[in-house]
């Protein structure tokens, strides 16, 4: 029997999904894999009707369908303040992973190297070995998860092709600064670098900090490939919804690749999804809100155990060291709490290049009384943390 291809060897399935399956399995409230487990809002709940009676049912066109691409347009256009074509600046998507695999390959040839921040969502490095390329891993410092600007340089000094980031952060929560964005803006710029964005989280951010667009530093849009989604926004993530924004001279060849990995978004979801693209800015101050609220009932059910953590920035994730719960790395932490505490959290090693096996990450985009539930789960760690102490 022939052998398959020797780059699936370098990386495994997926630990998140990988996780959701263990929890379900076990019966565990599942903090790893991070979809809500509350409704979207109701506007895009008439669409979806609306648009299952409607003339949608058959290819869009490849790109996008153009009332959702115009919506999209304008809905970027209104926040980042770059006017926008939705013709020729916009690929839509099935999800923002569909959308990083196409930035990755319009940007990169096979043999190039592309720059990944380490903790990184677990997406990225396997996006660069399927399009042939090789990454280099620069980490990131707790608890800020900051960057050593030296070993930035160094990595840019072997001439990548492109550097990836997540801003906010997933898996982290960390939210790059205004002064952090600019340093790597500097360095793709005197090596020439593509920076592929992905910025699912954009409006997820606790104040005081602030989300910047990179593409609107001053020289960074001709340089800059955006990937993002309705998923987090407005709680669809099994929509599939997403975008690349690009110049058009990119997002002319990135429409290429996208027609022959999926052909297309589908057509009554984008359909629906035009009145959410709408909505006034009162929906985006309610967002922030609501994660606020369920960011400080979690951090206070994690204060609770005794486990160290680090406070999110932005995204909805919170990574928590569990040095003291006494296992010899996180997975075996991972799989004790969905068997025998009955939370899942992803085990943290899954998202560094570093040998890092103490953390585990644990999201809250749940109803407040799911967030309980777990709470009054996790209460029990509070006894095992002090006596390991």
């Amino acid at each position: 029997m022939p052998t398959t291809a020797q780059r699936l060897s370098v990386f495994s399935e997926s630990v998140i999904r990988g996780t959701t399956r263990l929890a379900n399995q076990h019966g565990a409230i599942n903090l790893s894999q991070g979809f809500p487990d509350f409704d979207p809002p109701e506007v895009l709940l008439e669409g979806l009707e609306r648009a299952t009676r409607g003339p949608f049912h058959q290819y869009a066109v490849t790109w996008g369908a153009p009332r959702f691409r115009t919506a999209l347009a304008k809905k970027i256009s209104h926040f980042s303040g770059i006017e926008v074509d939705p013709d020729s600046e916009l690929v839509v998507t099935c999800g923002s992973t569909e959308a990083m695999m196409v930035a990755m390959m319009t940007a990169c040839n096979p043999g190039d190297k592309v720059i990944v921040f380490s903790p990184f969502y677990e997406n990225y490095a396997a996006d660069a070995i399927l399009s042939g390329a090789e990454p280099i891993y620069v980490p990131l410092h707790p608890p800020h998860f900051n960057f050593d600007e030296d070993v930035l340089a160094a990595a840019f000094a072997q001439r990548p092709k492109a550097i990836v980031v997540c801003n906010p952060s997933n898996p982290s929560g960390k939210v790059f600064t205004r002064e952090e964005l600019l340093i790597i803006l500097k360095y793709a710029q005197q090596y020439d670098t593509w920076v592929i964005m992905d910025e699912p989280y954009e409006h997820i951010i606790y104040a005081p900090h602030t989300h910047t667009y990179f593409n609107t530093l001053p020289g960074a849009f001709e340089r800059t490939i955006t990937c993002n989604s309705l998923s987090k926004t407005y709680s669809i993530t099994g929509w599939r919804l997403g975008y690349v924004h690009a110049p058009a001279s990119v997002i002319a060849q990135a429409k290429k690749v996208h027609d022959f990995l999926t052909v297309g978004a589908a057509a009554p979801l984008m359909e629906a999804a035009v009145g959410a693209l709408e909505l006034p800015d009162s929906y985006y101050h309610g967002l922030t809100e609501l994660y606020s609220a369920k960011r400080e009932i979690f951090l206070d059910i994690l204060r609770s155990t005794g486990l160290p953590f680090t406070e999110p920035q932005g995204a909805y994730y919170v990574m928590v060291d569990i040095t003291a719960l006494g296992f010899a790395n996180d997975t075996l932490a991972s799989e004790w709490l969905i068997k025998e505490i009955g939370v899942a959290g992803v085990p943290g090693s899954s998202f560094f290049r570093e040998p890092v096996n103490h953390l585990i990450r644990f999201h809250f985009a749940k109803r407040e009384e799911t967030l309980m539930a777990a709470g009054e789960r996790l209460a029990g760690l509070s006894a095992r943390v002090n006596a390991g102490r």
